[in-house]
């Protein structure tokens, strides 16, 4: 008796599965084509994303290697052509055309480029603060401490900011030249007092360190005024 039950439950089980296969199983089958569909058109679009950054990158790279040849205009008519480019070529590009015409003696023109890409909130934070780095070095022989202070000091302010250094020497050998001592010696001490300091700042900010000592009489880090 109890082999008849069990094959009366297997038809009872077999006749719902087969219920259940003329209700949805069209949908099952369905959304196993849309499964199979969106990962091979997910796969596809990955596969021309890397094509597309295959071409930008030896866009750029033949970008590069016309500027270092002195193919100013050609360079820069490729740099241009990366502007829709995908991944970060697009600010790569923005950035070497600037420093491509910094080199050719365009420094207003290149600060522009530079202050351009600073302001560019689409831009990552990183690449946008490189930007008013290399915009404040180029200024530096034009703007005076206030204006240089303006674009910078956010940057060098922010402890953890990856171009802090830079800016704050910057700002330093500015507010120097400005005349500005006192602002001079904050920003030195900025630099100074920080370990994790590059070394090549640290030597150029000891000597403006030792310039401003001897222009306000002190012969030591802490002394006074002399006399």
């Amino acid at each position: 008796m109890s082999d008849i039950f069990r094959e009366v439950d297997e038809d009872i089980r077999h006749e719902k599965y087969r219920r259940l296969w003329d209700r949805f199983g069209i949908y099952v089958i369905g959304l196993a084509l849309l499964v199979v569909l969106g990962t091979g058109g997910y796969r596809g679009w990955l596969y021309w994303q890397e094509q597309q950054a295959q071409l930008s990158g030896d866009t750029f790279l033949q970008a590069v290697s016309l500027a270092n040849d002195g193919k100013s205009e050609e360079a820069q008519a490729l740099f241009e052509s990366l502007t829709g480019a995908t991944g970060g070529y697009p600010v790569l590009a923005r950035l070497r055309a600037a420093t491509d015409l910094a080199s050719q003696g365009k420094e207003a023109e290149a600060i522009e480029r530079f202050d351009a890409i600073a302001a560019d909130t689409s831009v990552d934070r990183l690449m946008r603060d490189l930007a008013a780095v290399r915009a404040g070095y180029l200024a530096m022989d034009s703007a005076d401490y206030t204006a240089l202070s303006a674009r910078l000091e956010p940057v060098a302010a922010a402890d953890g900011n990856a171009w802090r250094f830079a800016a704050r020497e910057i700002l330093a050998f500015s507010a120097w030249k400005s005349g500005d001592l006192t602002a001079a010696q904050t920003w030195v001490d900025r630099i100074s007092g920080d370990p994790l300091a590059p070394r090549d700042i640290t030597g150029r900010i000891g000597l403006l360190n030792d310039l401003i000592r001897a222009a306000t009489g002190k012969t030591s880090a802490g002394e006074g005024v002399s006399n």
